[in-house]
């Protein structure tokens, strides 16, 4: 009896869970939502604001939650802009290119760093420039930051601040996620030097190769080393196959496994044999 009485009780939970699975929606389903994430965008708590202006990145296409975004953008509080930038790129909003380029000349890194990072995703490659000067400390011109970001990028303050709201969440990692995270509470600048290089390793402009070689060969931080060698395995660019094979000498063991991966894949990419074009059909003889 007790067995029957449980299979009764789950075909009775079941079929109330498919119900309501299936419930559809109705007219006022978006009006009911909107009315639950406006409370978000508009709660005093920072933490609560943060989360309902981030998931406006999860509506590609939906006009107000991009005119939602835009109006975060200009909240007095950065990491409301640096959340709403990253909105902006994630719902693929191309229209907010000019506000995106608009909140390069934040005030805040976590900012700069957000909207530079949106516009990679979109596609726009001076993206890259920012991620490029944050690694190198120069613009892509070979001139010199201005007084006021050289400020921003050496101050610890800003940097242990952009490192723990982006470093582990917009700015990617990969497989150093770990090691940046727990490196974040005693070193305040190579996760953030180690995300940029991660970066740059789509960025086609030859400029930002050099730069990674520089970075795997020269920099003082292991982590930046690590993470400029990973990014020119993903780069896979067989130029720089003698910069990979360097690193297997690296003094730090995790900058020798990650030049090791280098040297294989871009092996691999030169000895690779190039794909023949098919010949064209011969034409034929006009009757």
């Amino acid at each position: 009896m007790r067995s029957l009485f449980c299979v009764i009780s789950l075909i009775v939970v079941s079929s109330a869970t498919a119900s309501i699975a299936q419930a559809p929606a109705t007219p006022n389903t978006q009006d009911e939502a909107w009315s639950v994430l406006n409370q978000g965008l508009a709660n005093n708590n920072l933490d609560l604001h943060l989360r309902a202006v981030r998931v406006l990145g999860e509506l590609p296409g939906d006009a107000k939650a991009e005119d939602a975004a835009l109006t975060a953008l200009k909240d007095p509080k950065p990491e409301v802009r640096a959340a709403a930038a990253q909105a902006l790129g994630e719902m693929g909003a191309k229209n907010a290119n000019a506000q995106l380029h608009a909140a390069l000349r934040d005030t805040e890194p976590a900012v700069i760093i957000a909207a530079a990072y949106s516009l990679v995703q979109m596609g726009d490659q001076r993206g890259y420039d920012v991620y490029y000067a944050v690694l190198t400390g120069q613009q892509k011109t070979g001139t010199s930051l201005t007084d006021q970001q050289k400020k921003m990028l050496k101050d610890p303050k800003k940097m242990a601040s952009l490192g723990m709201q982006a470093g582990i969440g917009f700015i990617p990692f990969g497989g150093l996620a770990m090691t940046g995270y727990k490196m974040l509470t005693r070193d305040d600048v190579s996760p953030v030097l180690s995300a940029a290089a991660l970066m740059l390793a789509k960025d086609p402009d030859p400029k930002s190769g050099t730069a990674l070689a520089d970075a795997a060969t020269n920099q003082d931080k292991w982590l930046v080393r690590a993470a400029a060698f990973n990014a020119i395995a993903r780069r896979g660019d067989p130029n720089l196959l003698g910069v990979a094979v360097s690193g297997l000498k690296d003094d730090k063991t995790e900058v020798q496994y990650s030049a090791a991966a280098a040297a294989i894949r871009l092996s691999d990419i030169q000895t690779r044999p190039v794909p023949q074009k098919p010949k064209a059909a011969p034409k034929k003889a006009k009757s």
